[in-house]
């Protein structure tokens, strides 16, 4: 997936600035970004404060963190079983 060229703290600033009453088409232009990703990120963080924007990003980290974990361990559950079953 693609990095943002913005952190969470300034996604958050612009939708603060939207929900302020700033104008969509003035926001787009002041900080070069689409229509779409605006509703995206309105969407994905909504009505998020910052601390609970950052709690987001650990719990996000935390859970590719552990996705990876598992992975590693099936794919090593699957080489012993492949070990275990050539011997017999």
């Amino acid at each position: 997936m693609k990095a943002s060229r913005f952190t969470t703290e300034q996604i958050i600033g612009i939708l603060q600035e939207h929900a302020a009453g700033a104008r969509v088409a003035e926001l787009m232009r002041r900080h070069g970004i689409s229509r779409p990703t605006l509703y995206a990120w309105k969407k994905k963080y909504g009505d998020l404060q910052l601390s609970e924007a950052k709690r987001l990003r650990a719990l996000e980290d935390e859970d590719a963190r552990l996705k990876r974990l598992v992975a590693q361990q099936a794919l090593n559950l699957q080489i012993l079983k492949d070990v275990l079953g050539k011997g017999r």
